[in-house]
């Protein structure tokens, strides 16, 4: 299915914002709930769900905090989402230097987390059980850890030498972080842990040339501004303005030197890209430009680009319960990426081959029972 993503026609997202949007993120629990932020602070919940139960159709926006809202934010909104574990709540950081937590029923801020600099990301652990924790990277080099529970932001990581781009919490286990910053450093953290970082990941794997000992243990040579997590959290892929894509092993902390060509990235700030979830090979969609780059993951092999856009792509997330992609962009517009129907094989034995262009692709049966199919 992610083999024959393809800009879907018959499928719309209601276009809400008046400015480039930075951030989309889709619910965990049932998949069916979007938020969007934009560069106008303006933030937007889409129901993709198709209630007309019509072919075509438009994800309609539930509600949206707009302009005129009392709590908005007031300079472009980098990063939204979703709380983890139910759609009750989501969350949302913007250059306005501040972190909102928002109830979805009422759509006021709930709680506010003020910073000194400009907020580029924050993160909220997928898996997380005993701790509330909100990572966020800012214009500091210190990564700030703001606890849903208390209220405050009591927790500090120190090492980074610049400004904090990136952040992701791992997937498999819920002390482990990850950031990414402006000086090419990649690190991993336990939070529990006082005494500094678990490691910074080397991309020369320890190995130096004779080089200056500034280059030693940098990720990338350019500022990182992209992490991602695979699902099951035993690799950590990055990207960095040094148009370079690496896959690391997140247990050992080793790059796997896959060679995923160059990857072009001038994106001043962070950049949200996304790997597919339930698929074998996995993929990684990453904005390249004003398209798509989709690559698997493991082999470094870029598949495809998907062209759509009329400008500069910003963030891209995956659906897994359909193996969609939505994408956002400087353009104004959310895109919908879905697997294109597949044709019918002919069967060769059956005599009597009916006409069947009457059926909708859309209403066909996919469904496959060979094994070697897909």
């Amino acid at each position: 299915r992610v083999l024959s993503l393809e800009l879907n026609k018959d499928r719309d997202v209601e276009r809400i914002h008046g400015s480039g949007i930075n951030s989309l993120d889709i619910e965990p629990v049932e998949g069916r709930y979007m938020l969007s932020g934009g560069s106008d602070g303006v933030i937007v919940l889409y129901d993709l769900e198709n209630l007309s139960r019509k072919p075509s159709y438009t994800c309609k926006a539930l509600c949206s905090v707009g302009r005129s809202h009392p709590d908005v934010h007031k300079f472009s909104v980098e990063t939204v989402q979703w709380y983890p574990h139910d759609t009750g709540m989501f969350t949302s950081s913007s250059f306005d230097k501040t972190l909102k937590i928002w109830d979805t029923n009422t759509l006021q801020s709930a709680d506010i987390f003020h910073f000194e600099g400009t907020v580029y990301s924050h993160h909220m652990s997928p898996v997380a059980t005993k701790h509330c924790l909100i990572a966020v990277g800012t214009k500091s080099p210190k990564v700030q850890l703001c606890d849903l529970k208390s209220g405050s932001s009591s927790h500090i990581l120190q090492g980074h030498r610049q400004e904090v781009l990136a952040v992701s919490w791992s997937p498999r286990h819920e002390y482990i972080l990850a950031t990414g910053s402006a000086d090419g450093k990649v690190k991993l953290w336990d939070v529990r842990r006082a005494s500094g970082c678990l490691s910074t990941l080397d991309q020369h794997n320890g190995e130096k040339s004779k080089a200056s000992s500034e280059a030693a243990n940098t990720a990338h040579n350019g500022r990182v501004n992209g992490l991602c997590y695979t699902n099951d959290g035993l690799h950590l892929l990055t990207i960095g303005t040094d148009d370079r894509m690496r896959l690391w092993n997140s247990s050992t902390g080793e790059n796997t030197l896959v060679n995923y060509g160059k990857v072009c990235n001038e994106s001043r700030k962070g950049l949200k890209f996304a790997i597919s979830c339930g698929c074998n090979p996995e993929f990684a969609f990453v904005p390249y430009g004003s398209t798509i780059a989709v690559y698997t993951v493991f082999t470094g092999e870029l598949i495809t680009m998907l062209r759509g856009h009329y400008s500069t792509v910003n963030c891209c997330v995956f659906q897994p319960h359909f193996q969609e992609l939505y994408s956002g962009s400087k353009d104004c517009n959310i895109l919908a990426w879905i697997p294109a129907p597949r044709e019918p094989v002919p069967d060769d034995t059956s005599e009597k081959s009916l006409p069947q262009q009457h059926l909708n692709p859309a209403y066909e049966d996919a469904w496959s029972s060979s094994d070697d199919e897909g």
